[in-house]
């Protein structure tokens, strides 16, 4: 049984027991999630179902383990013979989860 669906404007493909990081989410560790927005959902072997956008009734329902920050990456921006350089550190926000069900 696997599933896409759509959060924080991302796509993610998971089955039940994937771990991931998904876009920051305002939940508790230890609390549930469910996520309505699914875009495909199948059984892995024959039985596809490909929402118009989304498939009616179906669900992934996840457990929030932690919160945190991403690896830092620099922003360098330059211009070329006109003395302009700028650099910028950023951290984004996640939500780490882990896949428990995905229900259709």
């Amino acid at each position: 049984m696997y599933a896409v669906f759509q959060t924080g404007g991302k796509q993610f493909r998971v089955e039940p027991g994937t771990r991931l990081r998904i876009p920051s989410l305002e939940v508790e560790p230890g609390d549930s999630v469910t996520f309505d927005h699914v875009l495909l959902a199948g059984d892995g072997e024959d039985k596809i179902l490909v929402g118009t956008p989304t498939v009616d009734g179906a669900s992934v329902t996840a457990e929030v383990i932690r919160h945190g920050r991403a690896d830092k990456i620099i922003v360098f921006k330059r211009k070329r013979r006109k003395g302009y350089r700028k650099k910028q550190g950023h951290r984004q926000n996640f939500t780490e989860i882990r896949v428990e069900a995905v229900a259709l």
